[in-house]
């Protein structure tokens, strides 16, 4: 997403160039656009609010601390998201015998950020019944992004809740493109079988 949605704005890149010759209103810019999408990449990874929050931060302070040695032919979300990946896959190591989460915890803590991936499933305006059918669904969806191994997870995230294109996620996890095309197939596939029970369902609530 180095190009904003409108063309007359400047992109990411143009940004931090700005940042660094003094603009701070550039940095915060930047931090605009890319820290919902950053946060619920880090949500859907550790699953707890808070430290995902502390993630998005962390990754904000280690651009402002390492601003001068980005490269200008690089692009900026690859650096962002390396970052992410990075402090992500940290924290994940640090509590690798912690007792996990439970699957049914809340995604979001309550705010609108941590449910990009059930806020697909709109549940305005239905009736009790439907309204569960919908709760039930984003639970499964939720656990069935969870249950994706690790390196078909985090490219569905970055693809579905980053909008990032296959060719930066690749410099992102260090592969081939055609590797992870492969990898967000095989989580499409994964998904499609662990929701199948509730294909009639999600069609009922478009």
């Amino acid at each position: 997403m180095s190009s904003p949605a409108d063309p007359t704005q400047p992109s990411d890149e143009a940004l931090l160039a700005r940042y660094r010759r003094g603009d701070v209103e550039a940095f915060r810019t930047l931090v605009r656009r890319h820290q919902r999408a950053l946060y619920n990449f880090a949500l859907r990874q550790v699953r707890t609010p808070s430290t995902a929050e502390d993630i998005v931060q962390d990754v904000f302070v280690r651009i402002v601390q390492n601003v001068e040695t980005f490269k200008e032919e690089s692009r900026f979300t690859t650096w962002a998201y390396t970052i992410a990946r990075n402090l992500c896959i940290d924290h994940l190591r640090k509590r690798v015998h912690r007792r996990h989460a439970s699957l049914d915890a809340p995604m979001g803590g309550g705010d609108e950020e941590g449910a990009a991936l059930g806020e697909r499933v709109p549940a305005s305006g239905a009736g009790a019944d439907r309204n569960v059918i919908g709760r039930q669904l984003q639970g499964h969806i939720a656990a069935a992004v969870e249950a994706l191994p690790e390196d078909q997870r985090e490219v569905f995230l970055m693809r579905q809740v980053g909008e990032l294109p296959f060719k930066e996620i690749a410099d992102i996890v260090g592969v081939s493109e055609n590797t992870v095309k492969s990898r967000m197939r095989y989580a499409l596939e994964r998904l499609q079988g662990a929701l199948e029970e509730f294909e009639d369902y999600a069609k009922a609530l478009k």
